[in-house]
């Protein structure tokens, strides 16, 4: 079974005031710092905070998948 793996999934929220993808580049980043093995990534949710009448900002709901070790 050298080719089995076993992933898990966490979920993670990015904001940024400049886009989505940095919003999403934003929450990859800090979860690298803690989590090993990071595998792919989904976008779960799009939202954003209006500020007089222009966005503020963006948050993006992803879900991150990594491989667990030894498995």
């Amino acid at each position: 079974m050298s080719n089995h793996h076993t992933y898990k999934k966490i979920e993670m929220v990015g904001s940024s005031a400049n886009s989505i993808e940095e919003a999403i580049k934003n929450a990859i980043f800090e979860c690298n710092k803690t989590i090993n093995n990071l595998d792919w990534f989904e976008v779960v949710e799009t939202r954003g905070h209006i500020v007089d009448g222009e966005v503020g900002h963006f948050q993006v709901t992803i879900k991150v998948g990594f491989r667990i070790e030894n498995s």
